[in-house]
């Protein structure tokens, strides 16, 4: 099973589905125009989702989660979800409770024992559930399924299987076990981290009141009530540097994924034979004191010249770097941006009745990202 994961797998088969995954992801979205529309559609149900707490302190892991979750689905199955939808509900829950199995320090160090653990056991039926419900998923999009009018991933996967199928190609890539695999890898990959990344940027304004009034600042003067669109990044950056600043400070995935070294190589005096397993240290790029002026405090001016203008950085890598640099980079930074500038537009965060910004917890809390640990928020209207 493992060795086909567009994630962790290696070799013709890894090849194959991410040139596939790439191609199909830019048709449905990934990086263009009907991705903007997407998001945008879905800022307003966000906004939505935040205003129903009518300003009282509110978790905002759930309505978080829903809205980017629905920006894969959309992409991967043709049709967003209904954010008290049982069937939506549950997925999201199986997604959350296995980051946070994944992420325990026992699977990262000790895989052997992982094994063992009741923790395996839970993880192995919640990743079957998540099979079946998708199973059920793919049955629905079989039965409408029309090659001329792909709605989704799933739709092209389909076409692209029967195509083969009917030239008597019985060995391709294109089988049920990698569409199952390829389409859990993007739920996952795509919900998480782009959540979380958010998650912490409404924690670091609510902490920092002073950086949350330049940004809503700037915003009044370049957007006013508008709808923000991705063209406006260029426009706005301090904005755009609040956002580095919280993938840099947060670094969610503080190791990369798996590599393998292709040959013998000396790194920094250490020998590592050819065929070793290396997961690179994302971190210690991000908080490289050598790199950064505070590397360990939230100083988006790390992203801005002396003119104010927007500056990119080399050592800013929160998707990793190289041929395995995280797929759905375009997508994740257009997100981010939208979501977040849409939330800043329309409220005003503070912290909980009785909580001082100084007394908001800055310590992640481990799972298969470095997330915020539990906490509330007031998302006040300003509009």
């Amino acid at each position: 099973m493992g060795d086909e994961w567009v994630l962790w797998s290696n070799g013709d088969s890894w090849k194959e589905m991410r040139r596939f995954a790439l191609t199909n992801l830019r048709d449905f979205g990934m990086g263009k125009r009907a991705s903007e529309d997407k998001i945008t559609e879905e800022c307003q149900y966000l906004v939505e989702g935040f205003k129903k707490f009518k300003g009282q302190a509110f978790d905002t892991t759930k309505p978080i989660n829903c809205a980017v979750s629905n920006i894969i689905c959309s992409i991967v199955y043709g049709s967003r979800f209904e954010y008290n939808d049982p069937e939506f509900t549950s997925m999201l829950n199986r997604l959350n409770r296995n980051g946070k199995i994944l992420g325990s320090p026992m699977d990262d160090m000790f895989p052997s024992l992982f094994k063992w653990t009741a923790d395996r056991k839970e993880f192995c039926k919640l990743t079957d559930d998540s099979r079946k419900q998708n199973l059920g998923i793919f049955n629905q999009i079989k039965e409408t399924l029309n090659p001329q009018m792909c709605k989704g991933f799933v739709d092209a996967f389909l076409v692209r299987k029967k195509m083969l199928e009917e030239s008597g190609i019985t060995n391709s890539h294109f089988h049920d076990d990698n569409l199952m695999l390829t389409v859990m890898n993007l739920f996952a990959a795509g919900t998480e981290t782009t959540s979380t990344t958010l998650r912490w940027a409404l924690l670091f304004m609510t902490k920092y009141p002073k950086i949350q009034d330049e940004v809503q600042e700037e915003l009044r003067r370049v957007i006013g009530d508008r709808q923000v669109q991705v063209a406006d990044r260029k426009n706005l950056p301090f904005t755009d540097a609040v956002i580095h600043e919280t993938q840099r400070l947060s670094s969610i995935l503080p190791a990369g994924l798996p590599h393998k070294t292709t040959r013998d190589i000396t790194f920094h005096g250490h020998f590592i034979k050819k065929g070793t397993t290396v997961f690179p240290l994302l971190t210690s790029v991000l908080h490289d004191p050598d790199e950064w002026e505070r590397p360990h405090s939230f100083y988006p001016a790390h992203f801005l010249d002396k003119e104010k203008k927007f500056v990119k950085r080399d050592a800013f890598i929160p998707f990793s770097a190289g041929r395995r640099v995280c797929l759905g980079e375009g997508l994740a930074r257009m997100e981010l941006f939208l979501f977040f500038a849409t939330l800043m537009q329309h409220f005003r965060f503070t912290p909980a009745p009785g909580v001082s910004e100084d007394e908001l917890d800055l310590t992640p809390s481990v799972g298969i990202t470095l997330s915020p640990s539990p906490h509330k928020l007031c998302a006040v209207s300003r509009m």
